[in-house]
This record gives C-alpha cells, structure tokens and sequence, in this order.
C-alpha cells in the first residue's frame, strides 16, 4: 500500500537521488515512489532527450506506466539543453507535482543539475551563436591541456574547480567570458535563491563497490546492445545534426556511429563505449564526493529503508 508523507504530516520538499549511472537509482527511485504516492522527476542531462532511450538508459515503457515520471525524453537532439533549461523546466515540474499531492523525487546523476535545484544558478545571458561558433572553432586546434591552460588564465576559479578533461564545461566557460566580458565564476558568485531548501530535502547519494559498479556498467551496455541501442544510433546519425550537438556526445554514441561509418568494428565499439561510461561513472564519484560531501549515503541493499526512515524524520 502507497504511503503519503504529506498526508501524515511530513512534508519535505522533494526527495533528491543522486547516484552514479549503472547504480540502481531510478529502480530506487521507482520503488519510494510507490510507497509515496510519488512523482519520479530526471536529473540527468542525456535522459532528457528523446532520440536515445535505449543508450542513455531512460526509464522502459512498462517502468514508466509504474508511477508517473517527468522531465524524460522531452527534448530533441537538436538542442543544446543547459542547466538553465533544466532548472526552469524543474521548477514547473516541482509545482505541478505539489499540485497534484504527489512526491517529487527526483533521480539522476548529473551533479550540476541537482547544485543548481539546492543552491541557486547564475542567470548568465545567452551566450551568442557567432561567439559560440568562435570560441569552439579556436578550440579545435587544441588538446583538452591547452584548452584547460586557456581558461585558467582567464578564469582560474572556474578552471581550479574543473578537470582538465571535461572539455564541454570547459567550451562553456570560455564561451562566458567571450560573450559577457565577465568569468563564470564571478556570475555564480551572484545566484539567486535556490528552487528547493537542501535542509528541507531528504537527500541521498547511492553507493556502489567500485569493481561491482563496473562489471553493472559493462552487463548494461551489452544489454542496450541487445535491446536496439546501435539501430537508435543509427537513427540518430541519419538526422545529420551538427556535430557539436551535446546529445552526439552521448556514452557510447561516438563509438558506435564510427561502427556505422566502417571506421570500427562491433566488439571495439561497444568495448570503447563500456570504457566511455566507466570513465563518466569515476567522474560522477569525484563530484559527489567533493560537491556534495554532505549529502547521506547508502548501498543498494538499504536505500529504499534508510530513506523512509529519513522522511519519517525530516531534518528540522
């Protein structure tokens, strides 16, 4: 039987999952949605668009007719999606589900998503096509060191805090300062007030074994495989969008659409997307454990009771 927290007095203001990807969160978030009476809401920035459901993992047609869902699959491959879209569309779903007395709980693995919902999001004007196109055109000629060495000598803040790597945050913080005249990390400096109280949350992040973790990641994708992830990729790749659409960059998507172009074969393909995804899972791991140190953890095995217990006693 479906549990309401409202209806027994206990009110947080959301139940927020975080976990990194192969964890078994959003089967997490499934069940405590119904012993809730909840609504399972996405925080993850592949899971929102809707030409990859297979290869970005996105809830089954079944799982879906569970319990309600949000913010899945809601957005072309077409579209940059940003933090910012997330947030507001976030804020509307947040509304909609206090509307209809349901839960939110929401579930993904995108760190930045769930720093904005808790602490608030600079609102940083569009950064102009014409620039955008600058800055990436520049970028290409340059190895992800190079490219890290150049914003740390216009942004040493924002580049202290990212690795070297990560070279889409990177673009972005470069695309910032061009546009504005102004570094990220003096935008953030001036957030507004944050979409959800993080002390009036029940929060979680979800642990995993580290070699367990890695052998779900590797079993997931062989699975996806089975279940139409190249044909999606195929699909994808007949669209002929601009390479630099973020959605192309999904884990495993690069790989295979080499497959597709002869250019691989098969087994390396879904061999390199295995290793893609175990890199991401690793980067997910540093950012909760820095950003988000806070936050209460848990196995798979007691999630789902170490949860109720804490919305049986929200913190005050």
């Amino acid at each position: 039987m479906a549990i309401s927290v409202l209806e027994k007095g206990n009110e947080p203001s959301a139940v927020l999952i975080a976990g990194p990807t192969a964890s078994g969160k959003s089967a997490l978030a499934m069940a405590l949605a119904e012993r809730l009476t909840g609504i399972v809401l996405n925080a993850d920035s592949m899971q929102v668009y809707g030409d990859l459901r297979v290869l970005t993992a996105r809830p089954t047609v079944a799982e879906a007719a569970r319990v309600p869902h949000g913010l899945y699959g809601h957005v072309d491959a077409d579209t940059d999606y940003s933090v910012g879209r997330w947030l507001a569309d976030a804020t509307c779903a947040l509304g909609a589900a206090r509307e209809q007395g349901l839960v939110p709980i929401f579930v993904g693995g995108t760190g930045l998503y769930f720093r904005a919902l808790t602490r608030g999001l600079a609102e940083i004007p569009p950064v102009p096509e014409a620039v955008r196109v600058e800055v990436r055109g520049a970028a290409e000629a340059l190895d992800s060191a190079a490219l890290h060495a150049r914003l740390a000598a216009l942004d040493p803040a924002t580049a202290a805090r990212l690795q070297p790597n990560d070279r889409q945050r990177v673009l972005r913080a470069l695309e910032v300062i061009t546009a504005t005249g102004r570094s990220l990390s003096e935008w953030q400096k001036d957030a507004p007030r944050p979409v959800l109280d993080a002390s009036r949350c029940v929060r979680l992040v979800l642990e995993m074994d580290r070699t367990l973790l890695r052998q779900r990641i590797d079993a997931r994708f062989e699975a996806m495989m089975a279940q139409g992830a190249l044909e999606e990729v195929r699909a994808l790749a007949a669209r002929g969008l601009d390479p630099s659409r973020t959605v192309l960059k999904a884990h495993g998507a690069p790989a295979l659409t080499r497959h597709l172009n002869g250019a691989m074969k098969l087994d390396a393909a879904i061999a390199e997307g295995q290793s893609d995804t175990r890199r991401y899972a690793k980067r997910q791991e540093t950012f909760f454990r820095h950003q988000m140190a806070d936050w209460p953890r848990a196995t798979s095995e007691d999630a789902l009771e170490q949860l109720l217990q804490m919305i049986k006693t929200p913190a005050p």
